[in-house]
């Protein structure tokens, strides 16, 4: 599995999973792959900041090496994230945050929502990928979030 961080023609930064660098090559032609925010097909692989890339040594004189430009960093939570202005980001995780944390128990205490067994109120919580499959085949609607929106900031 190789993850991509990928960009569209309008600047939006998202990540994509491919099972090859050919996986991705057909995908794109194909116009598999599109932009999550604006659906535009114009998408390219951008340099991760999850790659190490070396320091310049002046002492080397490696001109390739000093012309290189550097990835961008990942931004943290409270800067554009996938091409959201911060200011929406924020609101999305405080909404979040503002529902119950069940913990561990998501997959009970979802279920005995759903069968009207509990009050009717928003949870976040953990499940195993068997608990989820479950809940998804007993018709019980749910989603994953992205960590960025979950993280409690202290």
């Amino acid at each position: 599995m190789i993850i991509y961080d990928l960009t569209c023609a309008e600047g939006h930064r998202f990540e994509g999973w491919f099972a090859s660098a050919s996986d991705f090559a057909r995908q794109s032609e194909a116009a598999m792959v599109r932009c999550p925010l604006c659906n535009d097909v114009e998408v390219a692989i951008v340099p991760s900041a999850r790659v190490q890339v070396g320091k310049y040594d002046p002492d080397r004189g490696d001109p390739d090496l000093a012309a290189a430009t550097l990835p961008k960093p990942i931004p943290e939570a409270g800067e554009m994230m996938a091409g959201l202005p911060p200011e929406l980001v924020r609101k999305l995780r405080d909404a979040v945050l503002a529902t119950e944390n069940v913990g561990r128990r998501f997959a009970e205490e979802a279920r005995r929502i759903h069968y009207t067994e509990a009050p009717a109120r928003p949870i976040r919580g953990q499940a195993s990928a068997s608990e989820a499959e479950a809940l998804h085949d007993e018709g019980i609607e749910f989603a994953a979030l992205p960590a960025f929106l979950t993280r409690e900031s202290h």
